[in-house]
């Protein structure tokens, strides 16, 4: 195997904690045939995110116990509020404590992606119930086909069932749960064969990356809101940076439009940018 590679794809998504360290390696020796791969790696960390053990529930155990750092997380996974890191801020110092945070280019950052991962899935978990409530299904699609995910397609149908179900009088709730909304309707679809996290360092309250793995493949949806054509352009210009970084030719941009009236603009299309391909959807 090329041992830099692994390791560094290993620290990727363990940030070096020791017992995620060690058990993503035990998955891959003693369950995967010794499958030291990309595919490897990711069929581990599923293995993992999936089985129970005392690290996970402790997790659990400090968010349900603890209303404050449970909504400072909330805020800033799922809501992607930027947090100043300042320990002398008890939430901050509490989550620092228990290894959730560490301070990344000065803001508050969850640990590792599988902390990350963990986290998102148990507020999606719980909001569930909300988000019907509030009349948003999350519908299933025959999104995947001979294997592979069709991202394309499932943006396409989250646009339309989008338009169907929303109005005006919904704006003052989707600008504060539109992400949930977004993430609520993809998990069931790669459920069992994949997963997604946040890229938290660049979490804001304008934007919002997610990286979804689905066996052999990789997608980068940024998901964002319409403040204008000149943050439009930015928005391009971002994304492409990041596929850049991820040597990557193709993502998605995923907007939420929450203009009244004649002035939202829906769309999806392929366009290119820089070089890159991008799926543009305004909904």
């Amino acid at each position: 195997m090329n041992i830099a590679a692994i390791a560094e794809e290993i620290h990727s998504y363990t940030n070096g904690y020791p017992f995620l360290v060690s058990r993503v390696c035990q998955c891959i020796d003693e369950e995967l045939g010794a499958d030291w791969s990309h595919g490897g790696i990711q069929r581990a960390v599923k293995i993992l995110l999936e089985e129970k053990n005392t690290l996970f529930d402790d997790i659990f155990k400090n968010l349900e116990n603890n209303k404050a750092l449970y909504d400072f997380i909330y805020d800033l996974l799922i809501l992607g509020t930027s947090k100043s890191f300042t320990i002398s801020n008890p939430i901050i110092d509490l989550g620092h404590m228990y290894g959730f945070f560490e301070k990344r280019d000065g803001k508050v950052a969850i640990a590792n992606k599988i902390f990350e991962i963990l986290m998102t899935e148990h507020f999606i978990s719980k909001d569930e119930s909300m988000v019907k409530s509030s009349r948003i299904g999350v519908l299933q699609y025959n999104v995947v086909k001979n294997g592979k995910f069709d991202m394309e397609l499932c943006l396409r149908k989250f646009a339309s069932h989008y338009g169907e179900i929303f109005n005006d009088s919904d704006v003052e709730f989707l600008e504060r749960h539109e992400r949930l909304l977004f993430l609520s309707y993809l998990k069931p679809l790669i459920n069992g064969q994949g997963f997604y996290h946040i890229e938290s360092q660049f979490t804001d309250l304008r934007r919002m990356d997610i990286v979804v793995d689905f066996g052999s493949q990789q997608f980068i949806i940024e998901l964002k809101r319409w403040r204008g054509e000149q943050y439009q352009a930015e928005a391009y210009s971002q994304l492409c940076n990041y596929l850049k970084s991820k040597h990557m030719d193709t993502g998605y941009l995923l907007t939420f439009d929450f203009r009244k009236g004649g002035n939202k603009v829906r769309k999806a299309e392929w366009i290119e940018v820089n070089g890159k391909r991008i799926f543009d959807v305004m909904v």
